[in-house]
């Protein structure tokens, strides 16, 4: 007894304590999870929800553009996303004079559909357990790099054999670090096109101030379609492409929710980290997310000073800076989160018990070492951590960081070739330089590069910068200002125009002492660099994580795992639950929120307050339609306790029946240690209420004709 109850005390951490925990996969939905569901309120079959062989929900689901997801709810492939989602392909089709992020878009018929020059979905096929064939060839003698070496050319045998002479994108994934493999076949369409969106004052309503938090009042969606060939292939863009017609379309429900109701969730959630070791934790708290947060915080201001003053600006940058921010308010989220509940000392403690149980004679030898490894590991790498955020700051919210090396490398390509061959590069070049330089404004772009580099170069103190960066940094007081405004002068990068005049006439050795290339190639070259001692401490870590994952399952194999989410499908269930009362919500249980709670936040000509002039005038009115919840009110978002992480972004939100009754798009900061640990207590999912989203297409924008292309449920 004694034994189990060490074991019980040991995996808490990692063990799923309620039904809502979990992001399972689909294909062991029957034998792990569906008795569970259908005690609290599932009325479908395992194989309704997943199957090879027939349509099943899982055919209505797919992921949109590779990092949000997506649903189809009508019979010609209309999808339904987040508003945030499909930022940055709105942003891209509007113009000043056009401006559909602000003012908001309904197509009047298919032709009046606009294609955005990339955009994708991927439709999930099918997938399977190809652990065994994988670990079969390898063995505990090899080096951390033989056994990759061995797994990886096992992986492109197997992802050659799955896709049908290209017809399909196959996937080998690792999970529980390493300690399974599965494969993932997936059907990819490039031709989808834009049918709608709120205003942004809708969509995005709310702004940073409301991102993460509860109550909210947000209609946060977008709405495209799929198009293919006339036998419903995936196919490039054309005028002859046809709507494309889906296996299998969700049913779209009104009769709204109530407390407790069954909820379930597919998406594809990006990336959790339940496993990680209390020095991971410790390490991206007081190291890792400081530094990001800072970063990130000063580029969104020098983006902002400038987007502020011009449209087009604003327009250009909408989609990084939305990015940026969403992330800063997330990573500050988490380590207020993870410090306020201790997260890192109660898993020490679960690590503390795992070490006694590692280091008894029959463990010892294969897991004696393994506590000890992963804490020498993050002991020698938190300064590495602070360091390599900040650069990626750097890298995340300065163009120039990275586009001058690129295309640099180019040019460099482009020097020993002639004839046809250097035609064709010439052509591929200016298309790049066409890309590259077709947003960008310059005077944003130098403000956002001195700042960052004076940040990276005088806060990543406890580990060597990179040494052009560091150079140019003592001869300037770290004042990179003047540096910058001269290497714009004169580079060969500094304009659109510089640029092509030098595609005109190359020259090897201007290039290389380009001062702008000079210190792209410094920042890339030290984002990939990697020293011996490094490469080392890294294969001892992994090693030790897959046996840290390995040994925690192997002490109690009878629990029930589901692994870290990593971009792949899932599904999440719980119910619609509250939260204790809030005086901010008008609403009478702490679940859901109302159009008239939206009105009482309204702030006239307010960046993340204002509201359009018709929807206050339907408020008025109570010209709600058939959208209204019986109890009178219009909803606008709910809260259900699933379990999900950004990915889930756009995410159908379902009803025991399989029906549509919102849409994911964010958690509550309360809950931001999501991604380390899950809160049984806290963590909620934030949704549009589908009747919401219904009600602003048909009443506010007056694009009935959408919403009758759909299969409603009353």
């Amino acid at each position: 007894m004694k034994k189990l109850i060490l074991f019980l005390t040991m995996f808490v951490m990692v063990l799923p304590v309620r039904a809502d925990e979990g992001m399972w996969f689909l294909m062991f939905i029957e034998r792990l999870n569906h008795r569970d569901m259908q005690k609290m309120g599932l009325q479908l079959t395992a194989e309704e929800i997943y199957s090879i062989n027939h349509h099943s929900l899982k055919d209505a689901v797919v992921q949109f553009n590779g990092g949000c997801t997506a649903e189809l709810i009508s019979k010609d492939g209309l999808v339904l996303t987040n508003h945030h989602c499909g930022y940055g392909a709105i942003a891209e089709l509007s113009t000043p004079e056009a401006n559909y992020l602000k003012d908001g878009y309904w197509a009047k018929d298919r032709s009046a559909e606009l294609k955005p020059s990339s955009l994708y979905v991927r439709f999930f096929v099918r997938m399977d357990d190809v652990s065994k064939r994988i670990l079969g060839k390898v063995n505990a003698n090899m080096t951390e790099a033989e056994r990759e070496k061995a797994i990886n050319q096992e992986i492109a045998l197997i992802e050659k054999e799955n896709n049908e002479g290209g017809k399909y994108t196959v996937s080998v994934r690792p999970f529980f670090q390493g300690n399974e493999y599965y494969y993932f076949v997936y059907q990819d369409y490039k031709d989808v096109r834009f049918v709608g969106t709120p205003p942004e004052s809708i969509g995005k309503f709310g702004g940073d101030t409301d991102n993460w938090e509860w109550p909210r009042h947000t209609g946060d969606f977008s709405m495209f379609r799929i198009y293919g060939d006339k036998d419903g292939n995936p196919a490039e863009y054309s005028a002859n492409n046809v709507p494309l017609h889906p296996k299998y379309h969700l049913p779209v429900s009104l009769k709204g929710v109530q407390e407790n109701d069954f909820a379930m969730i597919l998406g594809y959630p990006g990336r959790t980290n339940r496993w990680m070791p209390s020095g991971g934790i410790e390490q991206n708290v007081k190291f890792a997310y400081p530094a990001w947060v800072e970063a990130s915080k000063l580029g969104m201001d020098k983006m902002k000073v400038h987007m502020d003053k011009d449209a087009k600006v604003r327009l250009d940058y909408a989609s990084k800076y939305a990015q940026v921010a969403n992330y800063w308010k997330n990573r500050q989220g988490m380590i207020d989160a993870l410090t306020k509940h201790k997260t890192a000392a109660t898993k020490a403690k679960v690590e503390a018990d795992f070490n006694t149980w590692a280091n008894k004679p029959a463990n010892k030898e294969k897991y004696g070492t393994v506590i000890a490894t992963i804490n020498n590991y993050y002991s020698k790498t938190n300064e590495k951590a602070r360091h390599d955020n900040y650069l990626t700051g750097l890298l995340r919210t300065s163009n120039y960081a990275a586009m001058p090396y690129s295309l640099g490398k180019g040019f460099e390509s482009y020097f020993p070739m002639t004839g046809a061959e250097k035609d064709k590069m010439t052509a591929g070049l200016q298309e790049a330089i066409d890309e590259y330089y077709g947003s960008l404004y310059l005077p944003l772009e130098k403000d956002v590069l001195a700042a960052q580099l004076h940040l990276y170069a005088t806060k990543s103190t406890g580990y060597e910068i990179a040494p052009y960066i560091a150079e140019i940094g003592k001869a300037n007081n770290y004042d990179y200002t003047k540096f910058v405004n001269d290497a714009f002068a004169n580079s060969i990068f500094g304009s659109k125009e510089k640029a092509e005049a030098y595609l005109k006439n190359p020259n090897a050795e201007v290039l290389k002492n380009d001062v702008l290339y000079k210190l792209s190639n410094d920042i890339m070259t030290k984002y990939r660099a990697k020293t011996d001692e490094q490469a080392k401490l890294d294969a001892e870590f992994s090693k030790a994580f897959r046996l840290l994952v390995e040994g925690m399952r192997q002490a109690n194999p009878d629990a029930k795992y589901y692994p870290d989410a990593n971009s792949t499908l899932r599904l999440t269930y719980g119910k619609v639950r509250s939260l204790p009362k809030d005086k901010r919500n008008d609403a009478k249980k702490n679940y859901y929120t109302t159009l008239q709670g939206e009105v009482a936040k309204y702030k006239p000509n307010d960046e993340e307050f204002d509201l359009p002039k018709r929807l206050m005038e339907l408020n008025e009115k109570k010209d709600f339609g058939q959208y209204a919840d019986k109890a009178g009110y219009m909803p606008v978002n709910f809260l259900t306790d699933n379990d999900i992480t950004g990915g889930n972004s756009g995410s159908p939100v379902l009803n025991g029946k399989g029906e549509l009754i919102g849409l994911a798009f964010d958690g509550n900061i309360e809950a931001m240690a999501g991604d380390v640990i899950f809160d049984k207590d806290l963590q909620r999912t934030i949704n549009v209420d589908i009747r919401y989203v219904l009600w602003i297409i048909d009443k506010y924008a007056g694009a009935k004709h959408i919403v009758d292309e759909m299969t409603i449920v009353k």
